[in-house]
């Protein structure tokens, strides 16, 4: 049986421990900050990113990863015979995915593309089931129809600090019905299409608090949860992230809540701030 490899992109939130580890290949997107451009999580961690971000005039930019560098993967990884699966963020909000594929398509190796429709850890979370199912030795199709199940019990939401990053990156889709009076108002989004639609806005931490606790109890009744994450990109949700994870672990009694600052390619768009709050959860 030829052996199946896994590829995916910085937008994963994964250390490169992490997929070294699970023996997973990731190529990475660049950020530009204060005049200086890096590999996302390679070159830049998320932490010195935010250091830049806040001390930088301009707000940051992002690119995608070149055509030629997925090919030289592809390439390299299928040449002992090798399938190729390259699962990546959602390309409504990135050209990764169509990077991805332009090499797939001219590539000598078997390549199957994924659009994962998420970011972050919601896309990790197909990433390591796709690694799981591979070295457990099932084929190309079994993986991406297992892929196509865990998209649908997966759920992200994000809260936004300031719309300022994502307007500028252009990044706001169908979100943007947030632009108007925002003083003091932290707006809420999900990505269950692929990109950006609005939820609803709070005007605090706390009351950001209370909705995702009202909002997520309703969601998971008589579900069993896989995975839950929570990632953000400094400021002070740091100390949001730790008083929803006790929430949600009190709620829900799941004591595998994560927490962690997010990569640059995201802090980037999201801005300073921005809270990430994500699940996986099947039929219990």
């Amino acid at each position: 049986m030829r052996k199946i490899k896994i590829v995916t992109d910085s937008a994963l939130d994964m250390t490169s421990e992490e997929l070294q580890k699970k023996g997973i290949t990731m190529v990475p997107l660049t950020v530009l900050v204060d005049g200086e451009t890096y590999l996302d999580s390679v070159e830049i961690s998320p932490e010195e990113f935010l250091v830049k971000m806040a001390n930088s005039k301009e707000i940051p930019k992002t690119s995608q990863p070149p055509v030629g560098r997925f090919l030289e993967v592809f390439d390299e990884l299928g040449a002992d015979g090798s399938q190729i699966l390259s699962i990546h963020m959602t390309g409504g909000m990135s050209g990764t995915y169509q990077s991805a594929k332009q090499a797939a398509e001219m590539s000598s190796s078997d390549v199957t593309v994924v659009d994962s429709r998420y970011i972050s850890k919601a896309l990790s979370y197909q990433v390591l089931e796709a690694a799981r199912m591979a070295e457990a030795g099932h084929t190309v199709e079994e993986i991406t129809a297992r892929l196509d199940k865990v998209r649908e019990e997966t759920k992200l939401y994000i809260m936004v600090d300031t719309l300022e990053n994502l307007i500028k990156g252009g990044r706001i889709g169908r979100a943007k019905g947030f632009i108007g009076s925002l003083l003091n108002i932290k707006p809420i989004a999900n990505l269950d299409i692929g990109a950006l639609s609005p939820v609803t806005k709070v005007r605090s931490h706390a009351k950001g608090i209370k909705f995702f606790v009202e909002q997520l109890g309703g969601e998971l009744k008589g579900k069993e949860l896989v995975h839950f994450s929570i990632v953000h990109a400094g400021s002070n949700s740091a100390a949001f992230s730790e008083k929803l994870k006790e929430e949600i672990i009190k709620m829900t009694g799941f004591k595998d809540v994560e927490i962690g600052v997010t990569a640059p390619i995201i802090s980037a768009h999201a801005g300073p701030g921005a809270v990430g709050i994500m699940y996986q959860a099947k039929n219990a």
